[in-house]
């Protein structure tokens, strides 16, 4: 589907189209995610994991509706990462000057949920998996994207799990998960999910 002469780039004005309603809009963006996956964790020349997955958090944000009261500042769109922080300053530089509906975006770091009021997207790390069970239930209450890339994140109840497929970052979506959190995915980005799930997961 893509072209073999295009080339992955880090930078968020890659995947901006003009308008939404742009003829072809949703090719692009199924190409840009394309691209993104298949950065390969093996060959040093690629962008790193941290690079790539922070790439995908400011672009899962551009294919996601949330609730109309979701209660987050009208100008502000939170990009939040609750637990270690695996990516430095990675995702403040790939998000930096960059907007989401109009909205400046803002990383914050978050060391509980009760922080977790002013996010739209809640990266889970790794090191809070002994808790997740109760922080997806929190994240349904207030309408947050959960993502994460430890394992099985999307069959345990996160949204969008972050998996390594033969040295390359991908995604799965738990469908049902999101709509529990209220929020609809766009038809374009589950036509790029390595896999899309749709019976609720429990985590344990």
């Amino acid at each position: 589907m893509t072209n073999p002469e295009w080339r992955f780039s880090l930078r968020p004005r890659f995947l901006r189209p003009a308008r939404r309603s742009l003829p072809g809009y949703g090719f692009f963006v199924a190409a840009f995610l394309l691209l993104s996956a298949s950065c390969s964790l093996a060959q040093a020349a690629h962008p790193t994991e941290s690079q790539v997955e922070s790439a995908y958090l400011y672009n899962f944000g551009k294919f996601v509706t949330w609730p109309a009261d979701h209660p987050t500042p009208a100008d502000v769109f939170g990009i939040c990462v609750l637990g270690r922080d695996p990516f430095g300053t990675v995702l403040d530089s790939t998000v930096n000057g960059e907007s989401i509906d109009g909205k400046k975006i803002s990383v914050k770091r978050l060391s509980s949920m009760q922080q977790a009021q002013p996010c739209n997207i809640l990266f889970i790390s790794s090191s809070e998996e002994a808790h997740l069970a109760a922080i997806l239930e929190a994240s349904q209450r207030m309408s947050l994207l959960t993502v994460s890339d430890m394992k099985n994140f999307a069959q345990r109840g996160g949204a969008i799990g972050l998996v390594v497929q033969d040295d390359r970052i991908r995604f799965e979506v738990n469908r049902t998960a999101a709509m529990r959190c209220h929020l609809a995915l766009s038809s374009e980005l589950l036509k790029v999910a390595i896999r899309v799930i749709e019976k609720q997961g429990i985590a344990n």
